[in-house]
């Protein structure tokens, strides 16, 4: 069993594009590409989420700016502050952290972000380019664990894959991803969800194991095929009186019992989470330069 460490794959992929942004800099009069993040309300994980992305871009040669809005503010004063992030043309990516408070409506966000800024991959133009197989950006995490797989060595082409979770985020991009035809496409898929079921079944039957349904320890070890790839894309909070903070992350899958039957299998935390912020400092790179190059 070897554990796919997306720590350490991210930091290779961030050396990349490291690299990619000291290289191009000087093509584009010094500039460098700039990711704007709107926080709405002090939400503490969203505030530590962005946090980390500002610190990630820093370390990556990227400019990184924030918009906090207050907690009450209402859907207008979020379309406006995004409308003017789309306008801004210092502006490269922009993203819109959640959760969100409840009175904001984030599918209705998602239509006023620019698609060529739009460095999440959530919106409905990349989200159905992605379907139809044509140029876009890509949706960060399901595009993350493709990476995750790539750098490792593990192909998809001709697997049986199983994508449990259904949402735009995770589940619906990523099996789009592994339908294309590609080496890191060419797949059999099967989307699931915590409802499917048969689950056990078809898990048992597939080599490939994407868990993204946010239930903890949904995935057992008489589930998984001896040799499968895990990867636990799940991060609930649940509580833990041993912790300083009242409560640890769990993962979709019961890791301890069922890493032993694993060819790989991620961790949680360290596994996906490293390789969606590094996903989204390569679109954020991706974006710089397709904009650069049309106004050339």
């Amino acid at each position: 069993m070897t554990i796919l460490d997306g720590k350490q794959t991210a930091a290779q992929w961030r050396a990349d594009i490291t690299h990619r942004v000291h290289e191009l800099a000087p093509l584009y009069g010094g500039r460098t590409p700039k990711l704007a993040a709107v926080i709405v309300g002090d939400d503490p994980a969203s505030v530590t989420y962005v946090n980390l992305k500002q610190k990630a871009c820093a370390e990556c040669g990227i400019r990184s700016t924030v918009k906090r809005l207050p907690a009450d503010s209402t859907q207008q004063q979020v379309r406006e502050a995004v409308r003017r992030l789309n306008a801004n043309s210092d502006i490269d990516g922009i993203i819109v952290q959640q959760p969100l408070p409840p009175h904001i409506d984030s599918k209705d966000l998602l239509l006023h972000i620019s698609p060529k800024k739009d460095v999440d991959g959530f919106t409905p133009d990349n989200i159905g380019r992605m379907a139809l197989g044509l140029d876009c950006m890509r949706a960060a995490t399901p595009a993350g664990i493709v990476e995750l797989l790539r750098r490792n060595g593990i192909t998809t082409r001709g697997k049986r894959v199983a994508v449990i979770g259904r949402s735009n985020i995770v589940g619906r991009p990523m099996a789009s991803m592994l339908l294309e035809k590609s080496e890191m496409g060419d797949a059999t898929v099967t989307v699931c969800n915590s409802s499917t079921p048969d689950l056990k079944e078809i898990l048992a039957g597939c080599e490939i194991i994407i868990s993204a349904a946010g239930c903890p320890g949904l995935v057992q070890a008489d589930m998984v095929a001896e040799g499968a790839v895990v990867v636990d894309v799940g991060t609930t909070r649940v509580a833990d009186p041993s912790r300083r903070s009242g409560y640890r992350l769990a993962g979709d899958v019961d890791f301890d019992a069922v890493a032993p039957k694993c060819s790989y299998i991620t961790p949680v935390p360290g596994g996906v989470g490293p390789m969606t912020i590094a996903s989204l400092l390569h679109n954020t790179l991706t974006a710089f330069v397709r904009r650069r190059r049309r106004t050339l």
